[in-house]
């Protein structure tokens, strides 16, 4: 480990390099969390990297440098982690993930188990689950009106079927979306977020590295799989383990984020839900404009491995380097008009999912569970309108909402 007075948030503190603007700026700072656009188009508009002394960081958010380098894993590595701390420098708050925070080799191992448990044919199988749950939740909330969309929908939705389709015997709902906030509050500075977010890590850490042990998984369903692996040699009994429990990391809050994030683009744009009403063919790319405009991860962050440039300004070894995929989705060199959401864009090329090896592994299942939710209340629902304020919640990994009163008027 480095001397301390060389570090800063766990990693190391770099100077400005030759070339890149200094802004000193707050990324974490809740205001801008909640409502991070303006900080968006300031960050393209300063140029292709920006160094942020709060934090001795370099940041990138125009879409091009940012696919650059989120791709780029041989100079730019995600196992020295994720976030702010660098895992070669400082201890992981957790095992860091095997599939998340790793690179090829490891990484390629352990994302071809994962990718086949999580592959079109697996979530296919689903279908009838995620279908049978949608109708009774929106069937429920149609009987009520109104309703905070939130727990009552974007939670309660993925707590309900994911537990099932990983075939876990234990579920606390409440765990596995605080659990879900814990990982991504992680990744960023030690902050009051972060601080309120780690408060019962020692409580639901250990129960969720129980529950995805293999006696307490069902013998059908994604965890069973996971362990069939290790049985044929390809992974091992422990890395099973980590692996079942990156579900879980990555399962459940994206996917509420995502749900939630869709019913808030909707009630805003009511003549874009009227679009999709009227051809329910336009569900799938509905939702890639969703996770465009709201960017449910906001930011991950790579490390450089070795002295290299990004578009020509030079950057030291061990450099912690945001990639603010948030910025990148509404950059207007990529995307005209970006801040417009229209269901009939088709944004190809999106990073919400991130990119290159280290695109989401369970988007498949991700839009299994949106596309079953929104086709429910497509079938049951004429009108999504607001109810009240949209509260977003700061995340300093996810752009989530709080609160999102609405009221559903049926068909």
């Amino acid at each position: 480990m480095i001397a301390t007075a060389e570090m800063i948030e766990g990693h190391r503190r770099i100077a400005p390099p030759h070339g890149a603007p200094v802004w000193d700026v707050d990324p974490y700072d809740e205001a801008i969390l909640c409502s991070p656009q303006d900080y968006y188009s300031e960050l393209r508009r300063l140029g292709e990297v920006v160094y942020i002394p709060k934090y001795s960081v370099l940041a990138v958010g125009r879409y091009q440098v940012t696919h650059t380098v989120f791709s780029d894993y041989e100079h730019f590595v995600s196992s020295r982690g994720v976030g702010l701390d660098d895992f070669k420098l400082s201890r992981p708050w957790r095992q860091p993930s095997i599939i998340l925070e790793a690179d090829p080799p490891d990484h390629t191992k352990t994302r071809k188990v994962m990718a086949r448990a999580l592959s079109p044919k697996s979530v296919k199988m689903l279908e009838a689950l995620f279908v049978q749950v949608a109708e009774t939740l929106v069937d429920e909330v149609i009987a009520r009106g109104t309703i905070d969309a939130i727990p009552e929908l974007a939670e309660r939705f993925p707590v309900t079927v994911f537990p099932r389709a990983v075939g876990m015997k234990d579920v606390d709902t409440r765990y596995l979306v605080d659990y879900g906030a814990m990982v991504f509050n992680a990744g960023g500075p030690d902050n009051a977020i972060r601080r309120r977010a780690m408060q019962s890590a020692g409580v639901i850490v250990p129960w969720i590295t129980a529950a995805c042990a293999r006696n307490r998984l069902e013998a059908q369903g994604l965890g069973a799989m996971i362990y069939r692996a290790a049985d044929a040699g390809e992974i091992t009994v422990e890395e099973a383990a980590m692996l079942v429990r990156s579900f879980l990391s990555a399962g459940v809050d994206t996917t509420v984020t995502g749900i939630g994030n869709a019913l808030w683009c909707f009630s805003q744009f009511p003549d874009q839900w009227e679009k999709l009403k009227a051809d329910p063919g336009l569900l799938r790319p509905a939702f890639e404009e969703v996770l465009r405009l709201t960017s449910p991860v906001h930011t991950f962050a790579r490390t450089a491995n070795c002295d290299t440039t990004i578009a020509g300004v030079p950057v030291e070894a061990d450099s912690k380097i945001l990639c603010v995929l948030g910025a990148a989705n509404l950059d207007p060199d990529k995307w005209p008009d970006p801040e417009r959401f229209d269901i009939e864009r088709r944004p190809v090329g999106h990073m919400a999912f991130g990119a290159g090896i280290h695109g989401c592994v369970g988007q498949n299942l991700a839009r299994g569970e949106l596309q079953a939710l929104l086709g429910m209340m497509l079938k049951k629902v004429d009108r999504i309108e607001p109810a009240g304020q949209a509260v977003w919640r700061p995340n300093n990994g996810i752009h989530a909402l709080n609160a999102l009163p609405l009221r559903i008027i049926p068909k």
